[in-house]
């Protein structure tokens, strides 16, 4: 899959990292077949700057080698280097310089990358080789840096719902003339519905390795063998066919139900009615509009009900759009905001899933046999035991950006800086995401097999989620008690007699002492 042709005259070299794999990014619309090479590379660098989940590093290495079989069957001439190629420098920068010299090539031409830090990376080496790198902007989303830049001027708040209703507003979904569907912009109030055990539950589409997909299984044995998590069974699609066939099965059997129990989190169950097509549509091979517009037709067609279609539609368009804007309008240093001041470290069990918390062991559990979690879990399980406890913010992103298949800085470092841990102080949240065991109880099925008791409230068999709630509003009450959705929060507090204060201290300290 390497070529060895030298190039045309004045052909410019294509870089197509392991998050492009659109046929129509802006890098190949700009570039010509006939003239141009394609280089992609798979690099010890990029797999290992944090140590990903199995899974998610066979996704992307045999989603790149299908994809530049892809490119090559259109006519372009691709230059792919595998892993173990013994000439592989390790990384990008050395990647494009034996690449330039190779085909005598001075023009690079990308798409821009998703994150702050590989783009410094490459800059820097366009700047040290003398070489010309050309980037031009990502429009696989909605709303460019510019466009974001602009909605976020003059705003007290960055406020998620308002920045969905203008892309609802820009990209006509779910709108009835300049009003939206239904006469709300969002039904979320009607998607909080706990489940039941005894509902049928579609797993997501799964796709059998083929030999290029055994071949990276091989590799990742061999050389991430000690990562995280789960390599086989693998079921991931690696290509755009795969993917389109993952969405029509989501819409067809799984989306009708997916708006009333999108919270909801059952024993053994670890996907419900979840799409699990977040690492498809962030790695390129589904494009996040044509998703949105095929979701949105199965409620044109009265084959999925409004909440669950807007809910669907609000976390790519909305949340997803935000949080790539929230990364790029606030800089590199986004990801050391630690508004808390936390410095506890992550406790061993988000690595090994042993933990008597059975909320917890579920969720990590089932993280590292899919490299997937869905959003509750989370935000109100992983994250919100992290937030209680006082852990490091910084160690908790990139613990979430090793293990999860959809997980690239620029969506997750904002879902766990801002959202998850509420260390940005209030950019993108209006108040911390922090609960007690009543909610995982009220959503859930996991605490009726608890070694802990969450109706107690206090002591050695207390839910270590209810004494830790109150401990962190404690601790960080300077910060928080003038934030007016926590008002009655405090009020609570201040009505508790001394004794039982002293027990939720007592009880706290106890929890974070055997962490």
């Amino acid at each position: 899959m390497k070529t060895n042709s030298s190039a045309a005259k004045d052909a410019r070299l294509l870089l197509i990292l392991g998050d492009q794999l659109s046929l129509d990014i802006s890098s190949l619309r700009a570039g010509k077949p006939d003239r141009d090479i394609v280089l992609m590379a798979e690099v010890q660098d990029e797999a290992s700057y944090v140590p990903h989940h199995k899974k998610k590093i066979a996704f992307v290495f045999s989603a790149m080698r299908h994809f530049a079989a892809e490119l090559e069957d259109a006519g372009w001439s691709v230059r792919y280097v595998k892993l173990d190629d013994p000439d592989n420098s390790g990384d990008l920068p050395g990647e494009l310089a034996r690449a330039v010299k190779d085909h005598g090539i001075d023009h690079v031409l990308m798409t821009e990358p998703g994150e702050f830090r590989l783009k410094a990376v490459l800059s820097d080496w366009s700047k040290d080789a003398k070489t010309e790198l050309e980037m031009l902007d990502d429009d696989r989303f909605l709303a460019s840096h510019a466009e974001f830049r602009d909605w976020a001027e003059g705003r007290k708040q960055l406020r998620m719902e308002y920045f969905y209703r203008e892309m609802r507003r820009k990209t006509g979904l779910l709108m009835d003339g300049d009003a939206p569907e239904g006469g709300k912009w969002n039904f979320d109030s009607q998607n909080r519905k706990p489940a039941k055990s005894d509902l049928f539950m579609p797993r997501p589409r799964a796709t059998e390795p083929d030999a290029i997909t055994e071949e990276v299984l091989k590799l990742v044995e061999d050389r991430f063998d000690d990562n995280f998590g789960t390599l086989r069974p693998f079921w991931f699609g690696v290509t755009r066919a795969d993917a389109l066939k993952a969405l029509t099965m989501f819409v067809e059997q799984a989306l009708p139900r997916f708006g009333d129990y999108q919270d909801a989190m059952l024993e053994g169950e670890p996907f419900l009615y979840h799409s699990v097509l977040s690492l498809y549509i962030n790695a390129g091979l589904l494009d996040p509009l044509e998703t949105c517009e095929r979701v949105a037709q199965a409620y044109h067609d009265g084959d999925a009900p409004l909440n669950a279609v807007e809910g669907y539609i609000r976390q790519i368009i909305g949340w997803r759009e935000y949080m790539r804007g929230i990364y790029w309008h606030s800089g590199p240093e986004y990801t050391q905001q630690n508004f808390f001041g936390a410095k506890r470290p992550l406790p061993d069990f988000y690595w090994t899933g042993h933990t008597d918390m059975a909320c917890m062991a579920a969720a990590i559990g089932q993280t590292k046999e899919e490299a997937y979690a869905h959003h509750i879990q989370r935000l109100m399980v992983t994250g919100n035991f992290a937030m209680l406890a006082g852990i490091d913010p910084h160690d908790v992103h990139e613990w979430y950006l090793a293990v999860y298949a959809d997980a690239y800085e620029w969506v997750e470092a904002p879902n766990v800086i801002g959202m998850s841990q509420f260390a940005d102080g209030g950019l993108l949240g209006s108040k911390p995401y922090a609960a007690s065991g009543n909610y995982i109880n009220k959503m859930s099925d996991h605490c009726a097999n608890c070694s802990y008791d969450v109706k107690q409230k206090t002591g050695s068999d207390a839910c270590p989620f209810n004494p830790l709630y109150w401990d962190f509003l404690l601790r960080n009450e300077e910060k928080l008690r003038g934030n007016p959705r926590l008002g009655q929060v405090y009020r609570t507090w201040d009505k508790m007699d001394e004794a039982k204060k002293k027990e939720y201290r007592d009880s706290a300290r106890a929890v974070l002492d055997r962490l």
